[in-house]
């Protein structure tokens, strides 16, 4: 399986701002010498030794994430604004079949999908999968007038199939076996589990970690052993402990969580938009040094735009 991040941003989006831009500029400015100019390699091996937070960004849109399996199916996780940019991406063109997985109908996970231009093509064929409710009403609403300037029925008509889930639903999806689990969130949230051949894949954003337990029911073995695991980790521990019930996880628990499980790499998700890059990857070094002290197995990692990763 194959997992690209398109959007990793939490409740709206947050574009890299003038300021920014300029305070990263400043930042690399201030550490050039004059021997890391002085020839082409040696400017190129300067920029390949800057944080990753002055050269590059986490990115700015509200999550969507995607995942082709081994045998061809093609599988988004969440409609953020981050669909917008995986519809224009190269290889997005000559898909025919989609399959939307969307955690829960927060705006910030379906407001992407009026943008999947994709979808607009006739020959396209779009699934979508979530919790059990209107799910043609929900979706729907947010394209009605006078939000939107075409409606959703006009633009995907009945090549949108609508596949309704219940908490501990398990079916194949092509080659992949798909199961689904209820999260601690306001309104609830699914995360959604996907095992092809030795490889596992967990997508669990929008979750609140209480007393080590992330699921409405006992999960069992749900996220055991898994090889990649998108976890939401927007807060750190002191603002977990302010904002309870915010439905959100702080990436200490995160790794306690994970590690308890056997979980080999996870990536942390759902940034918060009102911290910078140099916030994130500060908030990655912490969670790096905790496992280093604590004598911990577990990887971890920044979900960032753009970024693929083999599971």
């Amino acid at each position: 399986m194959k997992m690209t991040f398109w959007g990793v941003r939490g409740s709206l989006a947050a574009p890299q701002t003038a300021l920014q831009i300029q305070d990263k500029i400043t930042a690399v400015v201030q550490r050039i010498s004059a021997a890391d100019i002085q020839s082409p390699d040696a400017r190129q091996f300067f920029l390949s030794q800057l944080p990753a937070w002055l050269y590059g960004t986490a990115g700015g849109n509200t999550p969507c994430t995607e995942l082709e399996t081994d045998s061809g199916t093609h599988i988004i996780l969440d409609a953020g604004t981050g669909l917008r940019e995986l519809s224009v991406s190269k290889h997005a063109q000559s898909v025919r079949e989609w399959h939307l997985f969307l955690s829960h109908y927060h705006w910030d996970h379906i407001q992407g999908l009026p943008f999947f231009t994709c979808a607009y093509n006739p020959q396209v064929r779009l699934h979508i999968y979530g919790q059990k409710t209107d799910m043609h009403q929900i979706l729907s609403a947010q394209m009605s007038a006078p939000y939107f300037p075409v409606s959703f029925d006009d633009s995907f008509s009945d090549r949108a199939l609508f596949h309704p889930l219940e908490d501990g639903d398990m079916f194949e999806l092509g080659s992949a076996l798909v199961s689904c689990r209820r999260l601690n969130h306001p309104g609830g949230s699914f995360a959604y589990s996907f095992e092809e051949g030795q490889k596992k894949f967990i997508y669990a954003t929008d979750v609140e970690l209480t007393n080590g337990q992330c699921c409405v029911k006992p999960e069992h073995d749900f996220f055991k052993h898994t090889d990649i695991l998108v976890f939401d980790a927007q807060y750190t521990e002191l603002e977990a402990g302010i904002k309870r019930n915010w439905g959100h996880s702080a990436f200490g628990d995160v790794i306690d969580f994970a590690e308890n499980r056997g979980v080999k790499k996870v990536y942390f998700f759902h940034h918060d938009p009102a911290y910078s890059d140099k916030q994130l990857y500060a908030q990655l070094d912490a969670a790096r040094r905790y496992i280093e002290v604590s004598q911990k197995t577990l990887a971890v990692d920044l979900a960032c735009e753009g970024k693929t990763v083999i599971v």
